[in-house]
């Protein structure tokens, strides 16, 4: 027997039922974005992976040398490998050449840093996203949803992207400066130890728990100002952005201190900026803070500098 359905009881197209869904259409594209910027980095570690001790690259990192020839080798050997297999002046893709940098070599790490941006901030900033675009309207004046939520996520991203410029200059003058090394890890302890304690302080700073506790909670924010131009959503997508930024600064900051392509670090600090926002607890911005300043205490302690004060 054939049954009919009736024109109303046919079943909802994919794209019609994430409309009456935004925070799943949210999450989802959050979650492509979020995969592009995985894969990127992906493929940045999987080109290294060959011909790079890639202990090199920071804390937990020479667990990838299981996949190459440095496997169970002293550091000496490792470090003579390097040379033959990774002679000074050639590169990688996404790595630079040497200390001083080109221009291809700067917009490499450029790329690098805002592919890190999505794959580190942007899901942290689902929720956010999700709540404007659930309001009745996100926009005044206008019964759309897609496009405003889209120009907020734009102006968001945009503060990051702002970042990612300073950040490649600070670490191309830290390369330059020898205190940085090509392979985008910390030369030397004295470096890794401040940026952890620098961080970990500012996660008790008043600065960082209001900005945290806006970006915890932007409803009130969103219901205060509602856009009437796709401009002022923009406006508001980089304020939103800045209050993240304030928020997030120090433990993307981090990366300087275990390695700018220390892959595991950046899913670590990743899940961690997520947890502070997604879970309202006091406890956890702080415990993080804790764990960085004992962190950065210890890798003090283990310097030259810090040897001379403890034996001194």
């Amino acid at each position: 027997m054939t049954v009919h359905l009736e024109k109303s009881e046919q079943p909802p197209h994919p794209l019609r039922l994430l409309a009456r869904r935004p925070r799943l259409a949210v999450f989802l594209a959050v979650g492509l974005a979020a995969a592009a910027g995985w894969i990127y980095l992906a493929a940045m570690v999987a080109d290294m992976v060959p011909a790079m001790d890639m202990g090199e690259l920071g804390p937990g990192m020479a667990l990838f040398n299981s996949f190459n020839i440095f496997a169970g080798l002293s550091a000496e050997a490792r470090a003579a490998l390097a040379v033959i297999c990774l002679p000074e002046g050639t590169s990688t893709f996404g790595m630079p050449s040497s200390e001083i940098w080109s221009l291809s070599d700067a917009a490499l790490v450029f790329v690098m840093w805002v592919m890190m941006a999505l794959a580190m901030m942007l899901p942290s900033a689902a929720p956010m996203i999700a709540s404007y675009a659930e309001l009745p309207q996100p926009m005044t004046g206008s019964t759309g949803r897609t496009a405003p939520v889209v120009v907020l996520a734009l102006g968001y991203l945009s503060v990051w992207v702002g970042y990612g410029a300073l950040a490649t200059l600070a670490q191309g003058a830290l390369t330059a400066a020898r205190m940085m090394s090509p392979m985008m890890s910390p030369a030397t302890l004295v470096l890794a130890g401040t940026t952890l304690i620098a961080a970990g302080i500012y996660q008790f700073t008043p600065a960082k728990l209001a900005c945290l506790l806006r970006c915890q909670r932007p409803i009130p924010f969103f219901m205060d100002r509602r856009p009437a131009s796709y401009a002022e959503v923009y406006r508001l997508g980089i304020v939103q952005g800045l209050l993240c930024l304030g928020c997030c600064w120090a433990l993307m900051t981090v990366m300087f201190a275990v390695g700018i392509m220390n892959v595991i670090w950046i899913a670590v600090l990743g899940f961690l900026m997520a947890l502070e926002k997604t879970v309202h607890r006091l406890w956890i911005p702080r415990a993080i803070g804790v764990f960085l300043i004992l962190w950065g205490a210890f890798v003090l302690a283990l310097s030259d500098a810090g040897q001379a004060l403890l034996t001194g």
